[in-house]
């Protein structure tokens, strides 16, 4: 038992070409760690009303490292990277929800632990949910992706409408300017998953065209390059600049708040 998980272990470190990666997804690595490392100190040091939302921007990390991660060559840790994603804006939301809620009745429910046990909780029950059923294909990994995607843009959409109700509330406070921050953060982060799901949508992005590689399907790719490459560039633009507003946004809050 013992000897097959080391060489389990040592098979995928030796699969392992970081090369393969692009310089684009390491940049992109380094920019959410920048953010989820700020996120949880934000966190660490402010009342509970700000936990959903650190802890949701840390998991855009975790769920961000599959480009480095060794053990990606499994399917189904691949899936959990898109459950650890969707999980994420979920939590996120749901944070800017309770702000809202906050602001408008000064009351607010639960613990610091109780945020960290369910998001700890949840991804466990996903990993089972993973375990159990079947190895997932490439097909199936990328309807994965395509639902993460979209989870993400249609929130997006919805904490952008959330954090203009809270400025219209919190208006002329000086903490009223770290919201037009995240509306910023968050206006770029719709860019960078609108840009991809637009890919998806017409079978332009990346991991359908590594599936017809294989299948042999057509792709009408090449008949649209101009579009193809405008939305690219968003996405990879917008990505970055997603992970190093939403980092820089809790820093300039912690200041606002001293």
């Amino acid at each position: 038992m013992e000897t097959g998980f080391i060489h389990t272990i040592m098979f995928a470190l030796a699969n392992f070409d970081i090369a393969s990666i692009g310089v684009e997804g390491i940049i992109l690595v380094i920019c959410w760690f920048f953010a989820g490392v700020v996120s949880l100190s934000f966190s660490s040091g402010n009342t509970r009303i700000w936990t959903s939302i650190s802890t949701g921007s840390f998991l855009i990390f975790l769920s961000q490292i599959y480009a480095i991660n060794p053990w990606i060559l499994w399917n189904k840790v691949t899936a959990f990277h898109s459950i650890t994603s969707a999980l994420a804006i979920l939590l996120i939301a749901h944070g800017f929800l309770e702000y809202y809620i906050f602001c408008r009745t000064f009351e607010i429910t639960g613990s610091k632990s109780t945020v960290y046990f369910t998001t700890v909780l949840i991804c466990l029950l996903a990993a089972l949910l993973l375990i159990v059923n079947p190895k997932p294909n490439y097909h199936v990994l990328r309807e994965f992706k395509v639902i993460e995607t979209a989870i993400w843009v249609f929130l997006s959409l919805f904490v952008i409408f959330l954090i203009y109700k809270i400025y219209l509330v919190i208006e002329g406070s000086n903490i009223s300017r770290g919201f037009v921050a995240f509306g910023v953060a968050f206006l770029f982060i719709f860019l960078w998953k609108g840009s991809l799901l637009y890919l998806q949508i017409y079978h332009w992005d990346k991991e359908w065209l590594d599936i017809i590689e294989f299948s042999g399907e057509a792709t009408d790719i090449g008949t649209y390059p101009g579009r193809v490459a405008a939305a690219t560039a968003i996405n990879q633009v917008t990505g970055y600049l997603s992970g190093l507003s939403v980092g820089g946004t809790f820093i300039y809050l912690l200041r606002l708040m001293r």
